[in-house]
């Protein structure tokens, strides 16, 4: 059985950080100690060890749309950010994951092509409430749905009795909805020829979140089906979660770095690398949300990776100059590129507000390691969990720059940007799957896993 002693004194577990070693064993964390055993031991020096995060919203859009991404680049920008486990989104890819048929097409083309444990998330559409158990038993973790437009017409919003029939079927199954909560109530429109963002912020407002989430609420106590909010932006909907959790309801909820790190005050005109659904709101906001994630009342913290390529930016080059970079908020893809950066970009901010590391942790790699199903083996430096770990320097503070992002295409609104900690080693149960030596990242071999099921339900 192979044995590898990984030396830090900051080893950071649930019940505070030590200042000791981890003993692998077979994969697993065999002990974490605080007299480091004698015989070979990878002495970490000053970096803190992390347990590997878990990003549960990344869109990799294989097959099908692998120009845009792939579970090559996506799981190889994952290693370096130090997520050893991610979960992917039925969207973009193509065919979408609405059938049992379709979720084969996915595993067959992607097999072989991971660099990290991969599991996915199946979803609902009009018509298709008898697939989701099909799905549930070949091993989706839950369901997502839209109660918007998605973007793509082959993933089209589900409304309320879509949704009421989707929820029984997902009860039996016992896997969660997961739910994008924007109703479209009307309002002013973003059309071609926006190159504000204030013209896309004021097109979706809080109140589309918030009627929302109101609806999933209600279904929500009449099937008895568990709910899940991704990426939540609207501040004004934390009251309706705050009285839904107090009254015992099964609902989770989650936010986005882009939401707790960006504000819209700050977008220059035509930028669309910023553009995302819900939008990037005001700096108001943005605290009220930093009080939920301190409350409790908002879960954890993930990417919601959705990256395209840069055509499907509108980047105008003629438009570009001093005051507009160029772009049309009417006409771009919605989608932030982040996949790799979600720890440096929140630890900094989350440092500024008074949080602490484990905090970090507990938002992106426990917490979201209890959703999906997996706590028991991921999302922790725990004895008995998969060895999954990255060494981090926690004080490095430098700006973002392209050869920082590890996806296909370097297109993120994060570059030029400040962060605190970079990732230099990554470990998948015990072997290591990124290295970042000299400035220049290497990586092994694609060894993850596919995580079909929720045979391991979260403590």
């Amino acid at each position: 059985m192979t044995r590898t002693v990984l030396r830090s004194p900051r080893i950071v577990t649930p019940t505070g950080s030590v200042d000791g070693a981890v003993v692998v064993e077979g994969g697993r964390i065999a002990a974490v100690v605080t007299e480091v055993p004698g015989g070979d031991v990878v002495d970490l020096g000053d970096r803190a060890l992390l347990p590997g995060l878990v990003d549960c919203h990344v869109h990799i859009n294989e097959p099908g749309r692998t120009e845009w991404e792939g579970f090559d680049t996506g799981t190889r920008a994952a290693a370096a950010g130090g997520v050893t486990t991610l979960v992917d989104m039925p969207l973009n890819c193509d065919p979408v994951t609405t059938s049992l048929e379709a979720f084969e097409v996915k595993l067959a083309a992607t097999a072989g092509t991971y660099r990290v444990d991969v599991g996915f998330w199946g979803g609902v559409v009009p018509g298709n409430a008898g697939e989701l158990s099909k799905l549930a038993d070949r091993g989706v973790l839950g369901a997502k749905a839209f109660l918007c437009h998605s973007g793509l017409d082959e993933f089209p919003d589900s409304d309320e009795a879509t949704l009421r029939a989707a929820m029984v079927e997902l009860k039996r199954a016992g896997i969660p909805l997961l739910a994008h909560a924007e109703l479209e109530l009307g309002g002013p429109e973003c059309g071609a020829g926006s190159h504000a963002h204030d013209d896309w912020l004021h097109s979706r407002p809080k109140a589309w979140e918030d009627a929302a989430i109101e609806l999933l609420v209600r279904l929500c106590r009449e099937t008895g089906c568990a709910v899940h909010i991704v990426h939540l932006s609207s501040s004004t909907a934390v009251p309706i979660l705050r009285a839904a959790r107090a009254e015992g309801l099964p609902i989770t909820v989650e936010t986005c770095p882009h939401y707790l790190c960006l504000t819209a005050e700050e977008i220059p005109p035509g930028e669309t690398l910023y553009k995302c659904a819900p939008p990037i709101r005001e700096a108001d906001n943005r605290e009220a949300l930093w009080e939920a994630l301190r409350e409790g009342v908002i879960d954890f913290v993930i990417s919601d990776h959705s990256p395209c390529t840069p055509d499907l930016k509108r980047k105008d080059p003629d438009r570009v100059s001093a005051d507009d970079a160029g772009g049309d908020f009417g006409l771009a893809w919605g989608g932030i590129a982040s996949l790799s950066l979600g720890l440096g970009s929140v630890w900094r901010e989350a440092a500024q507000r008074g949080f602490g590391i484990d905090d970090v942790v507990r938002w992106m790699a426990t917490e979201p390691a209890r959703f999906a199903g997996v706590r028991a083996r991921k999302g922790a430096i725990e004895v008995g969990q998969d060895a999954d770990l990255a060494a981090w320097d926690l004080d490095a503070e430098f700006a973002l720059t392209p050869g920082d992002l590890h996806f296909k295409h370097p297109v993120s609104p994060y570059l030029g940007r400040p962060v605190r900690g970079r990732c230099e080693r990554t470990w998948l149960r015990g072997q290591e799957v990124f290295r970042l030596e000299a400035g220049e990242p290497h990586f092994a071999d694609p060894s993850g896993r596919p995580i079909l099921g929720r045979p391991i339900l979260g403590r």
